[in-house]
């Protein structure tokens, strides 16, 4: 068996030569592509973003304020409303087979009225009508149809007798505070045992005084 000396390998490797080196890999498709992908999507982004704001709708213009619908927004039917004094004691009361509230102008309509009003003396008035019609703070009534509005005799701040009023006709008009009843069309009044027709009337509770124009017709019976 022979033995080689480990210089031999020496003397067959020259060390002056640079070592080899491996063979240059032509770069493919996708490292190509790889090169151009974020400036592509920085692309795709910003069309999309410009689609999505073409494709966005526009705001729409402020709308004009709309004007208030006549029509009744809320309804009460067989109904009973109440009103108290802060001390407790009762104001008023109203009773009717329809209520119909209008939003335009804070109008309430209400069918086969009945309203019982008390003064602050204590002196119940009571007005009835087919159709009854207040407006938004309850101070003014329209009555048409079979119009009634009665005031009880009661005493005055004085101690004298108030004879008991009763107006009749299609149309009367009830203002509360103060207390006035007026019509343009023809009414009767009745004062105690006294009857009075004319063709207008307006009475003012707080001068006690009534102006009846038009005809009137009177008939007065002796106390």
């Amino acid at each position: 068996m022979s033995t080689s000396d480990p210089l031999d390998f020496l003397d067959t490797v020259d060390l002056t030569e640079p070592a080899a080196r491996p063979p240059r890999r032509k770069p493919k498709l996708w490292d190509r592509l790889a090169i151009y992908l974020p400036v592509m999507l920085m692309g795709l982004l910003a069309l999309a973003s410009y689609w999505l704001l073409r494709a966005t709708p526009a705001p729409e213009a402020p709308q004009a304020a709309r004007p208030v619908s006549g029509e009744p927004d809320y309804f009460m039917r067989i109904f009973s409303v109440k009103a108290f004094e802060p001390d407790g004691s009762l104001k008023s009361e109203v009773f009717g087979d329809e209520a119909r509230h209008h939003p335009d102008d804070d109008r309430i309509e209400i069918d086969n009225a009945r309203i019982r009003n008390i003064d602050p003396n204590g002196r119940p008035t009571v007005a009835s009508a087919k159709l009854v019609t207040t407006n938004a703070d309850n101070s003014q009534f329209i009555l048409q149809g079979n119009a009634v509005v009665v005031r009880e005799a009661s005493v005055g701040p004085n101690g004298e007798v108030l004879p008991r009023l009763e107006f009749q006709g299609e149309y009367l008009k009830v203002f509360v505070d103060p207390e006035r009843v007026v019509s343009d069309q023809p009414v009767v009044l009745l004062r105690g045992s006294d009857r009075l027709v004319a063709d207008t009337l307006d009475y003012r509770s707080d001068a006690g005084v009534a102006d009846f124009k038009g005809r009137v017709k009177a008939r007065l019976v002796p106390r």
